[in-house]
């Protein structure tokens, strides 16, 4: 140390706190032992890919199950905090090596997640969304939070050297769901799940590096521990740690946007209805085009207001298009309006109460059409819907699925019914001799395969036959019988994908784009 330095660290060390710190924080940490550690964990290896796809794989079967058990399980063995720790002391060290070696390891672990969990879904008879999955599909501020609990959590067991499985299984919960989630959305070609669960992912990635990165700088890993570094290494490393704050910082302005318009839609309805009123529920849902807001406001009975000029008002407040579901609950403050409150406040109650036996006997009707629990059926009350798996039965054909949904659905009043068939061979789809058009038996089939399609969540089906790009002028046979299914296919909402042909009967077959 020179001169000049030493003179620096002189002064610096007469002020209280940075005395403090150093005596207190820096001076009882084993700089050296830990940084042994965190390079020897935190490079790629056979183990950390085994047990990373491992992870992933008990992961993605949770969230298609819908079990919060089975993905918490997942993180028991989730090998991710290493490498992600590297990453974040690589950068308070100004260490260009462990940096790479940490992103290697990383970059090769989320691969071989994304890709593991691909392929159990792609061949999983699973692939409806669940609410596991929808949950990890978009960050939000709580997301965030875990994120950075995690990383602090694990960077000062790391120094102190204890609980360290622990915290690991806390920064696993806030990246293997995401990236999970994230090979569901490739296997499906669902892009929306796709993006949302890799901005999640991405996000709490670099929340966690750079929250390590700062607590390794509190408690004194610097520079001066990593070697001889060049000015080009360091800015090199400088432009990294700002780099890798952009898309944080971008989430992050997402994320209080959000925040503060959901304070302004509160504080509207508010000074809308007056001091007397209260909003007692309020959900924004900004993925929506428009921005959907329900609330329930209760309020004085003069003080109702009409729903469709609130919409107006609360767009213009917010400047983007606005769908407002409001429920007033107005309330007559007089002695002799009592009866009346509560005879509204028993209707709202029988109301709530009759919707959820509805749920509960909508569940209970789609789990035996399903052969599956009724905890196994998964409800949206929002949107009135119903989805469950079915267990294989014998004998039983995808027609026959089709018709138990149909008469679950006409049985379920008012309700979406959903039921998932099991994978099996698509309807074989047959044409007289020399003939190009679908009678009624072929297209029947068509139908169903476009059924089944939709049911596992498979954006498009391979045609045999049917040509790759724009038609021949002068099609052959084969070839107008591809087009012949692919139009049915696409009336229908399915995507058609060029097939080797099958001669008189064609089969087809599962495709992404």
């Amino acid at each position: 140390m020179t001169e000049p330095e030493e003179n620096g660290r002189v002064g610096w060390d007469r002020l209280p706190l940075h005395r403090w710190w150093r005596e207190q924080l820096v001076s009882s940490v084993d700089h050296e032992r830990v940084m042994e550690r965190i390079v020897g964990e935190s490079g790629w290896s056979g183990r950390y890919a085994f047990m990373t796809m491992m992870s992933a794989g008990i992961a993605v079967l949770g969230l298609l199950l819908s079990s919060p058990a089975v993905v918490i399980g997942a993180m028991l063995i989730s090998p991710l905090m290493s490498p992600i720790l590297g990453l974040g002391f690589s950068l308070a060290l100004f260490d260009f090596a462990e940096m790479r070696r940490s992103l290697t390891a990383l970059a090769i672990g989320a691969v071989a997640a994304v890709a593991f969990t691909a392929l159990i879904v792609m061949l999983s008879p699973l692939k409806a969304p669940t609410a596991e999955i929808l949950a990890r599909t978009r960050p939000n501020l709580f997301d965030l939070l875990v994120a950075l609990f995690a990383a602090l959590a694990g960077t000062f067991a790391i120094i102190r050297g204890r609980g360290e499985t622990i915290v690991g299984v806390a920064i696993a919960t806030a990246l293997m769901p995401p990236l999970a989630v994230v090979g569901y959305g490739l296997a499906t070609w669902n892009m929306p799940v796709l993006g949302g669960s890799l901005a999640l992912f991405v996000t709490n990635f670099m929340t966690i590096a750079l929250s390590a990165t700062i607590m390794a700088r509190v408690y004194g890993f610097g520079h001066y521990l990593s070697g001889r570094q060049t000015w080009t290494q360091t800015l090199v490393l400088l432009l990294v740690f700002i780099g890798m704050s952009v898309p944080l910082a971008i989430s992050l302005s997402r994320i209080a946007r959000e925040t503060v318009a959901a304070a302004q839609v509160r504080s509207f309805l508010g000074d809308s209805f007056g001091t007397n009123a209260r909003v007692t529920q309020l959900d924004v849902d900004f993925d929506r085009e428009p921005v959907a807001v329900r609330s329930v406001v209760i309020a004085p009975r003069a003080g109702a207001k009409d729903s469709r000029l609130l919409e107006k008002q609360l767009a213009a407040r917010l400047g983007r298009p606005v769908r407002l579901q409001l429920d007033q609950v107005l309330l007559d403050p007089s002695a002799g309006a009592l009866d009346a409150q509560r005879a509204e406040i028993r209707q709202a109650s029988e109301t709530a109460a009759s919707e959820d036996a509805a749920a509960t006997a909508t569940a209970r009707l789609v789990a035996l059409a399903a052969g599956v629990s009724t905890d196994a059926v998964t409800i949206d009350r929002e949107h009135r819907r119903a989805t469950a798996t079915a267990i294989p039965l014998a004998g039983a054909t995808p027609e026959t699925y089709r018709v138990l949904e149909a008469r679950t659905a006409a049985a379920a009043s008012g309700w979406e019914v959903v039921i998932v068939p099991p994978l099996q061979a698509l309807p074989v789809i047959s044409f007289a001799d020399n003939v190009d058009q679908l009678d009624q038996a072929a297209r029947d089939a068509v139908l169903l395969s476009g059924w089944e399609a939709r049911r596992w969540n498979i954006p498009a089906l391979l045609v045999p036959g049917l040509p790759d790009g724009d038609p021949p002028p002068r099609p052959n046979l084969s070839q107008r019988r591809g087009l012949a299914i692919a139009a049915v296919l696409r009336e229908n909402g399915i995507r058609a994908m060029p097939a080797r042909p099958a001669g008189q009967s064609f089969t087809l077959g599962t495709g992404a784009p």
